[in-house]
């Protein structure tokens, strides 16, 4: 098993919350407290956790140690009332099974909420300070939100497979050119890897993304040595603090857990790989993919379409961005490339797929069993994970997909989902488009968001 993660964003248009309001909120769920109110009080401490979601919530949090303390005290204070509440439902032996439900549900909304905002939002504004560092503009401290948004993320999917990982990040809006003289020293050596190893980088064609990429790779290690290995290569990559800091910058994040079976254990193997072949020319579309499960005739792929592929990198996912990149070239578009390219595949698969051209699309597919996708719908944000505790941090509301599914009962082709997310969209249904390898439109509602 492996585990792919997204994150695909937008700019927040909600106002930063001020300390005073955050604060009132909590004063409010400790006034509650006080009359033994925990229905009350948890849709209080709720409140205030949605005020420190998203970009909006992370601003009011970042290097401000003094709201991060008062913001502690008051959740002490609502954790005790919360053990108080579950110890007296224990002990009351009057009350009917409704009611008993009733005040339990009210219970674990309430230690939810304290818990989301003591260990989710707390911890991931500390978390984004130590790779933003001080002085951080909003666009850096943006880009890096979803950089630890990945991170967290594949720290929680590692049971999933750990024997490599990758981080790729798209960066574009900055408005800076390979020539810039604070650009030019800092690409030194690092758009010469043909491998695509840890820290390559590779500038975006006029108009088009540039990508960063970080890796680490060891057969025997323990979880958590594969994110620190790459946080720390983040926070020591000055070229990509310079991009994310300017006016206007964006970035898309995909990165990937491994539990290696197509090709040995390294970091040319390592997800996500990139589209280009030996002797790629600059300007050719350029695609980043992660892959779960198996591409069973990747093989067969590679020969038919003439693939000119590294030899050290023996990893079957590879075939999926230079398949998608030469459909591209041949003047289909991103969509059509991609699902034209994900239905030539046998075996059972997770796709994540994301091209410098169209930085804020990301495009998956899943086909078959064994494998998952979720769509994370977060204020601003696509959290695209393989299974839902890979996105549970940032939001309860999310779209599975189905690759058992049939659009037509009648025809097998039709078996397994795409989905292309609008990152323009972020966080909402209307950027969600989904539909079956055929190419059959599946209509999305509410119905289909699992809360």
């Amino acid at each position: 098993m492996c585990g792919i993660i997204g994150v695909v964003s937008r700019p927040s248009g909600r106002a930063v919350p001020t300390s005073a309001e955050v604060l009132a909120g909590l004063d409010d769920a400790i006034r509650t407290s006080r009359d033994g109110d925990v229905a009350l009080t948890a849709n209080h401490v709720g409140r205030v956790d949605l005020l420190l979601r998203g970009d909006a919530g992370l601003e009011v949090l970042m290097d401000n140690r003094r709201l991060a303390l008062d913001i502690t005290s008051r959740l002490d204070e609502l954790d005790a009332f919360a053990q108080r509440s579950e110890a007296e439902l224990e002990a009351a032996s009057s009350l009917s099974v409704a009611e008993v439900e009733r005040r339990s549900l009210d219970l674990a909304r309430l230690k939810d909420a304290n818990w989301a905002i003591r260990n989710d939002r707390l911890r991931n504004a500390v978390a984004v300070f130590d790779l933003a560092g001080t002085g951080a503009t909003d666009s850096a401290r943006n880009a890096y939100f979803s950089i630890q948004q990945a991170f967290a993320a594949l720290d929680r999917m590692e049971v999933r497979g750990r024997d490599s990982a990758g981080v790729h990040v798209m960066v574009w809006g900055h408005g800076l050119e390979a020539t810039d003289s604070r650009v030019a020293p800092l690409l030194v050596g690092r758009q010469d890897d043909a491998l695509f190893t840890s820290r390559s980088v590779r500038v975006g064609a006029p108009g088009c993304a540039w990508s960063f990429v970080y890796k680490a790779a060891a057969e025997i290690g323990e979880l958590g040595d594969n994110t620190r290995a790459m946080r720390s290569a983040v926070v020591a990559d000055d070229l990509l603090r310079l991009l994310v800091s300017q006016h206007g910058a964006r970035v898309s994040v995909l990165g990937h857990t491994r539990w290696a079976s197509v090709g040995i254990i390294s970091e040319p193997n390592a997800h996500p790989v990139n589209s280009e072949e030996l002797e790629s020319t600059f300007g050719t579309p350029y695609l980043v993919a992660a892959l779960n499960g198996d591409v069973d005739n990747h093989a067969d792929i590679k020969v038919r379409n003439g693939l000119r592929i590294a030899d050290p990198i023996t990893t079957d996912a590879k075939v999926i961005p230079t398949v998608v990149a030469r459909r591209r070239a041949s003047g289909e578009s991103l969509g059509e490339a991609f699902r034209n390219t994900v239905r030539e595949f046998d075996g059972s698969v997770a796709i994540a797929t994301a091209s410098a051209e169209s930085a804020s699309t990301m495009l998956l597919a899943l086909r078959g069993s064994g494998q998952g996708l979720c769509v994370g719908l977060a204020e601003d944000r696509y959290i695209v994970a393989s299974e839902p505790y890979g996105l549970v941090e940032e939001t309860i509301r999310y779209v599975r997909m189905d690759g058992e599914a049939l659009a037509d009962v009648n025809n097998p082709a039709t078996r397994g989902q795409v989905v292309v997310l609008d990152g323009e969209l972020a966080g909402t249904l209307d950027g969600c488009s989904m539909m079956a390898y055929d190419g059959s439109v599946i209509a999305l509602d509410e119905a289909s968001v699992t809360v």
